[in-house]
């Protein structure tokens, strides 16, 4: 797990050439580019792909059923594909919303029957008013002196035909807008354009046979405007123009390379003090590079930082294993994955979240099985497969004040590693051994806790060295979170670190919600199992039924709401608590200057 090494790279070249050195620097793929430009607005250019033309390609992606692809160029031309498809997609996205609402019409008219009305003449220029009247209004319908026949009802409604020249407003209810076509003509036109429907969605799966060079020329007109923008972000001269940019260390010698052969001048050195570099983010390892999926989910570490993606993956996982605390629910995760595996495989996204998975679903079986955790099930029942299994229990949810003590455990120790990356990110400076301080303090403080908690000399003497650790600790705050000022300034500066006790014993105590939400999903599967066992015992012979399905529901409900505490509440002991202690500032993301369209689209 690493944070790549950058360099600044500037390079000179003669102006003639500059398209062509910006095409085989996208080529490369491996510059962050950096704007020389202050007067030109860097936004110009064609912009790439309108935005209709990326409303097509998603309207092809989205279609059920695809073609083989054509991959032969020959008889492809983007723009008619583009222009047929959105002429396709305006033509079906009409006949939908027709075909909705003709269904909402005929489910008002169906209850009234097939009619015809008569023309405004035949009724003396009266019309037709049709309400749908509850049995309990019927009574103020009485009392409007109005022209009304009841045509129909049943056990709710009554089906009322109010003859009048405007509409009643004395009528209880609103009317149900039937229109002026009968039943059957409605009927007949849903029926066509289903039809239509279906000739339309015919074509548009003829049209996804193009949909991968769609695709790829969509791809080129990025990797054009991608180039536009860049050719904005260059200094130029009459004869000469400059780029700058941010590359990686291990591509000094491959831009060095390229440089003598195009005959540019390259000017390489090491980011300065007051750089603010962005932040390559490059791991080898699958849980590494999921673990990178989670960092950069809420944010970027900086660039002089350290890269938390191993610590935060096998954190999470830890975390959501206790939270969840039932082997049951992770043979279900596990069944979920297992039937999604392939389908988890055909993306890199995919494969790095198939490893998360795995992770989870192993690490919430082995510590449900340690809590003798089963659906909620009590494994004090004498059978031997309850035998067997209750051999493997160490820990017992209940026991609060076992588990409240692992709980603090792994907080004090996240917060110790946190601490630890802290100080590592300030190798170089005193401040780091304000970061060691902190870790006694944490240390410290729960070997003092600890030892407070029992009785003999070995409790006394944890106590004895925590209450040391914690003041060499505070000595090392004091004295080192500002520890390039003066003397007087120093202590102040020490003073203001101490204001981060309270945050110390609070991010600690927070990682109580391990015990407490393992405990709740424990205790709410315990209960539906009680439940479902005392309706089975009340409702002899159906009973069995009923009990099934309120334990179905009620594990299916523990689970989600197990699931998504365990998702929030992991991630937030990390997003929060650790990264306020090991990543105190937030960088920016690498967008390496490349081409999207591969040598493979040509």
């Amino acid at each position: 797990m690493s944070i790549v090494a950058l360099v600044k790279v500037t390079a000179y070249g003669h102006i003639d050439d500059k398209a062509q050195v910006l095409e085989d620097l996208q080529e490369l793929g491996c510059l962050h580019l950096v704007s020389l430009s202050e007067e030109r607005d860097i936004s110009r250019g064609s912009g790439g792909p309108t935005s209709e033309a990326r409303e097509a390609l998603h309207f092809l992606q989205s279609c059920p059923r695809r073609r083989k692809q054509v991959l032969n160029r020959a008889n492809f031309d983007p723009a008619v594909i583009e222009q047929e498809t959105l002429i396709l997609m305006r033509q079906i996205k009409t006949l939908e919303d027709r075909r909705d609402f003709l269904l909402e019409r005929i489910a008002n008219l169906r209850p009234w029957g097939d009619f015809q009305l008569p023309p405004h003449e035949d009724l003396a220029e009266h019309r037709l008013w049709f309400y749908l009247v509850p049995h309990y209004q019927m009574k103020e319908v009485e009392a409007t002196g109005l022209i009304w026949e009841v045509v129909k009802q049943d056990n709710r409604f009554c089906y009322v035909v109010v003859v009048s020249q405007d509409e009643p407003e004395e009528m209880p209810v609103p009317r149900v807008r039937t229109g002026s076509v009968s039943l059957s003509e409605l009927e007949r036109e849903l029926e066509d354009i289903e039809t239509d429907l279906e000739d339309f969605q015919a074509e548009r799966e003829s049209l996804t046979k193009w949909y991968t060079l769609y695709a790829r020329s969509l791809n080129r007109l990025e990797d054009i405007a991608a180039r536009e923008a860049a050719a904005q972000q260059t200094f130029d001269d009459e004869m000469l123009f400059a780029l700058q940019a941010w590359a990686p260390v291990h591509k000094r010698a491959h831009l060095l390379s390229y440089a003598e052969q195009k005959g540019l001048a390259l000017d390489i050195e090491e980011p300065a003090p007051d750089d603010e570099p962005p932040t390559l983010l490059e791991n080898e390892s699958l849980t590494a590079t999921s673990g990178q999926d989670l960092v950069s989910f809420y944010m970027t570490p900086g660039y002089r930082l350290w890269d938390p993606s191993t610590v935060i993956f096998f954190s999470f996982v830890v975390f959501f294993a206790m939270i969840l605390s039932d082997a049951g629910y992770g043979l279900l995760l596990g069944g979920v994955l297992w039937m999604n595996w392939k389908r988890m495989g055909i993306s890199d996204g995919g494969r790095r979240f198939r490893i998360l998975m795995s992770w989870l679903v192993g690490a919430s079986v082995l510590w449900g099985v340690l809590l003798g955790s089963y659906f909620g099930i009590s494994l004090t029942k004498p059978s031997a497969l309850a035998s067997a299994l209750a051999s493997f229990q160490i820990l017992d949810i209940n026991n609060y004040s076992v588990m409240m003590l692992i709980s603090i455990l792994l907080g004090v120790g996240h917060l110790i590693i946190a601490n630890a990356a802290d100080a590592w990110c300030k190798r170089n400076s005193d401040e780091r051994f304000a970061s060691f301080g902190w870790i006694a303090v944490l240390a410290g403080g729960f070997f003092a806790w600890l030892g407070s908690s029992g009785a003999g000399w070995l409790s006394g003497l944890m106590t004895y060295l925590g209450g040391l650790a914690m003041l060499a600790g505070a000595g090392g705050i004091l004295w080192f979170t500002k520890p390039d000022q003066k003397w007087w300034k120093r202590l102040i500066g020490g003073l203001q670190g101490f204001t981060k006790l309270s945050a110390a014993f609070g991010d600690t105590l927070s990682y109580l919600r391990l015990f407490a939400l393992g405990l709740a999903g424990a205790s709410l599967s315990a209960t539906f199992n009680d439940l479902g066992a005392k309706i089975d015992q009340a409702v002899p012979g159906i009973g069995i039924l009923f009990a099934i399905l309120v334990i179905l529901f009620g594990h299916s409900l523990n689970l989600v709401l197990s699931i998504a505490s365990a998702v929030i509440h992991g991630l937030r002991l990390n997003f929060i608590e650790f990264f306020n202690w090991s990543v105190p500032e937030e960088g920016y993301l690498f967008k390496a200057f490349a081409r999207k369209e591969t040598h493979k689209n040509n």
